[in-house]
Protein backbone atom coordinates (compact mmCIF):
# COMPACT_ATOMS: atom_id res chain seq x y z
CA UNK A 1 0.00 0.00 0.00
CA UNK A 2 1.50 3.06 -0.85
CA UNK A 3 1.67 5.97 2.44
CA UNK A 4 1.60 9.58 1.33
CA UNK A 5 3.19 12.34 3.32
CA UNK A 6 1.97 15.72 2.66
CA UNK A 7 4.03 18.92 3.89
CA UNK A 8 4.73 22.52 3.56
CA UNK A 9 1.52 24.19 4.34
CA UNK A 10 1.64 27.22 6.85
CA UNK A 11 0.15 30.32 7.55
CA UNK A 12 0.40 33.04 4.60
CA UNK A 13 -0.92 36.43 4.25
CA UNK A 14 -3.22 37.05 1.41
CA UNK A 15 -0.72 37.51 -1.95
CA UNK A 16 1.79 35.12 -0.22
CA UNK A 17 2.95 31.77 -1.83
CA UNK A 18 3.64 28.49 0.12
CA UNK A 19 4.69 25.11 -2.28
CA UNK A 20 3.45 22.14 -0.87
CA UNK A 21 5.20 18.56 -1.24
CA UNK A 22 4.07 15.08 -0.85
CA UNK A 23 6.49 12.30 -0.47
CA UNK A 24 5.27 8.86 -2.11
CA UNK A 25 6.41 5.47 -1.24
CA UNK A 26 5.64 2.30 -2.96
CA UNK A 27 6.35 1.18 -6.76
CA UNK A 28 5.47 2.28 -9.82
CA UNK A 29 4.87 6.31 -8.75
CA UNK A 30 5.62 7.63 -12.11
CA UNK A 31 2.46 5.35 -13.76
CA UNK A 32 0.21 7.13 -11.77
CA UNK A 33 -1.78 10.55 -12.39
CA UNK A 34 -1.24 12.78 -9.22
CA UNK A 35 -3.47 15.38 -8.11
CA UNK A 36 -3.60 17.78 -5.06
CA UNK A 37 -7.10 17.92 -3.19
CA UNK A 38 -8.11 20.32 -0.62
CA UNK A 39 -11.13 20.23 2.07
CA UNK A 40 -12.17 23.40 3.61
CA UNK A 41 -14.10 22.85 6.77
CA UNK A 42 -17.58 21.88 6.15
CA UNK A 43 -16.94 22.02 2.63
CA UNK A 44 -16.35 18.29 0.50
CA UNK A 45 -13.01 17.35 -0.61
CA UNK A 46 -12.07 19.06 -3.99
CA UNK A 47 -9.77 18.35 -7.06
CA UNK A 48 -7.47 21.87 -7.07
CA UNK A 49 -4.91 20.28 -10.13
CA UNK A 50 -3.70 16.70 -11.39
CA UNK A 51 -0.75 15.79 -12.99
CA UNK A 52 -0.44 12.80 -15.64
CA UNK A 53 2.89 10.60 -16.27
CA UNK A 54 3.51 12.87 -19.32
CA UNK A 55 3.16 15.91 -17.12
CA UNK A 56 0.06 16.98 -18.67
CA UNK A 57 -1.42 18.81 -16.18
CA UNK A 58 -5.38 20.04 -15.18
CA UNK A 59 -6.51 22.77 -12.74
CA UNK A 60 -9.57 23.43 -11.09
CA UNK A 61 -11.08 27.18 -12.50
CA UNK A 62 -10.75 28.40 -9.11
CA UNK A 63 -6.60 28.38 -8.96
CA UNK A 64 -5.90 28.36 -12.73
CA UNK A 65 -2.81 30.92 -13.64
CA UNK A 66 -2.11 30.85 -9.67
CA UNK A 67 -1.01 27.19 -9.18
CA UNK A 68 1.26 24.92 -10.47
CA UNK A 69 1.72 20.96 -9.91
CA UNK A 70 4.90 19.32 -10.82
CA UNK A 71 6.36 15.97 -10.26
CA UNK A 72 9.68 14.80 -9.21
CA UNK A 73 9.39 10.62 -10.06
CA UNK A 74 13.20 9.87 -9.12
CA UNK A 75 12.00 11.03 -5.73
CA UNK A 76 8.37 9.97 -5.83
CA UNK A 77 7.07 13.76 -5.17
CA UNK A 78 4.52 15.74 -6.27
CA UNK A 79 4.43 19.87 -5.56
CA UNK A 80 2.13 22.39 -5.55
CA UNK A 81 3.64 25.89 -5.77
CA UNK A 82 0.49 28.03 -4.64
CA UNK A 83 1.26 31.84 -5.34
CA UNK A 84 -1.33 35.14 -4.77
CA UNK A 85 -2.95 33.19 -2.07
CA UNK A 86 -6.16 34.20 -1.03
CA UNK A 87 -8.17 33.23 2.03
CA UNK A 88 -10.86 31.05 0.61
CA UNK A 89 -8.16 29.08 -0.35
CA UNK A 90 -8.07 28.36 3.37
CA UNK A 91 -8.05 24.06 3.36
CA UNK A 92 -6.41 20.97 4.36
CA UNK A 93 -4.72 20.10 1.33
CA UNK A 94 -3.70 16.23 0.62
CA UNK A 95 -2.37 14.87 -2.40
CA UNK A 96 -3.44 11.42 -4.47
CA UNK A 97 -3.94 9.65 -7.44
CA UNK A 98 -6.68 11.12 -9.53
CA UNK A 99 -8.45 10.61 -12.78
CA UNK A 100 -9.53 7.00 -11.19
CA UNK A 101 -12.28 6.08 -8.70
CA UNK A 102 -9.51 3.77 -6.25
CA UNK A 103 -7.48 6.30 -4.31
CA UNK A 104 -4.63 5.15 -1.64
CA UNK A 105 -5.34 5.58 1.86
CA UNK A 106 -5.39 9.60 2.22
CA UNK A 107 -2.24 10.87 4.63
CA UNK A 108 -2.38 13.48 7.04
CA UNK A 109 -2.70 16.28 4.77
CA UNK A 110 -1.06 19.60 5.42
CA UNK A 111 -3.06 22.82 6.27
CA UNK A 112 -3.01 26.14 4.22
CA UNK A 113 -4.51 29.12 6.32
CA UNK A 114 -4.67 32.52 4.27
CA UNK A 115 -5.30 35.19 6.96
CA UNK A 116 -4.05 38.63 7.58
Amino acid sequence: QVQLVESGGGLVQPGGSLRLSCAASGSFFSIYVMGWYRQAPGKQRELVASIASGEFTTYADSVKGRFTISRDNAKKTVYLQMNSLKPEDTAVYYCNRAGSSFYWNWGQGTQVTVSS
